[in-house]
């Protein structure tokens, strides 16, 4: 396992997080991958002189389904922009009384309720591996940005599970119910199989899960007026938070092991040009 102590910080989620003040755009990335076009280009900007990347998951004009975005794709080419770091935000409901809107979960889990739709591996077509996924969120990293929260007075819980679901159409009542019995905390339709490979491409990934409002399982009754005025207040909050996180983990960064190095068992000098590169930058 390769222990990595420095790499270029990225950020993924919504447009909102790079309307700031403080931040510098300096260029856009227009980037391709053997997997496709990410979901846009990829914004290098700048904040009090430190450097990092930033992704709309579903490009900047929202117009790519939860099962449409090319995760492999975008975790591909901001690996291949040299980025190690990855904080994921992205907006959940809430499966628990105790996680109310306006609030956020860093999780350390992930259950996958997909349908099989998306493509979720960087291994095949001649490269046969497998990565562990047991510890899917890089936990030091959580913990940097759950202290971020508490810095800043954002209301934020360490720990928890986040559902993944095909979408786009949200859970029915029963659906919902099920998901608080697997022990679910939010419920999203993003971070899997995003989370996987940034595993696979050996980042130190953690989310930001901004509670909009409950699911379906709670009987309360909001106005996408609501709703909406919740999103802007947690944008607003994600965007402290970046502006704080981004200096500090410029700074000080937080050691952890790669374990995607162990993972591959096709031998290298048994592969073509093209899977050499795919592994190449995969692994560096």
């Amino acid at each position: 396992m390769a222990k990595i102590s420095s790499g270029k910080i990225g950020v993924i989620g919504g447009s909102g997080v790079y309307d700031l003040e403080s931040i510098k755009l300096i260029k856009e990335h227009n980037l391709s991958t053997p997997f496709g076009k990410p979901s846009d280009n990829i914004i290098e900007a700048e904040i009090d002189g430190h450097i990092f990347y930033f992704l709309p998951r579903h490009g900047k004009k929202h117009s790519f389904l939860p099962s449409e975005v090319n995760y492999r794709a975008n975790i591909y080419a901001l690996k291949s922009l040299g980025v190690k770091y990855l904080i994921s935000i992205s907006a959940v409901g809430s499966l628990r009384d105790e996680c109310p809107p306006g609030s956020f979960v860093l999780p350390d889990q992930f259950i996958d309720w997909t349908k099989g739709k998306r493509e979720r591996t960087y291994f095949g077509n001649g490269i046969v591996g497998h990565v562990s996924v047991a510890a899917p969120i890089e936990l030091e990293l959580q913990k940097f940005l759950h202290q971020c929260c508490l810095e800043l007075k954002i209301p934020a819980r360490k720990d928890g599970s986040y559902i993944c679901i095909e979408g786009p159409q949200f859970s029915s009542k029963a659906e919902s119910n099920i998901y608080r019995s697997f022990g679910a905390t939010v419920i999203g339709m993003t971070n899997v199989p995003e989370s996987y490979l940034a595993k696979e491409a050996g980042m130190a990934y953690a989310t930001i899960a901004m509670i909009t409002d409950y699911d379906c399982w709670k009987e309360v009754h909001c106005t996408m007026d609501e709703i909406m005025k919740v999103m802007r207040t947690n944008n607003i909050m994600a965007q402290s938070l970046v502006k704080l996180a981004i200096p500090k983990l410029s700074k000080s960064p937080i050691p952890y092991r790669s374990e995607n190095d162990i993972g591959i068992f096709t031998p290298l000098d048994s592969m073509n040009e093209d899977q050499k590169k795919i592994v190449h930058t995969l692994l560096n």
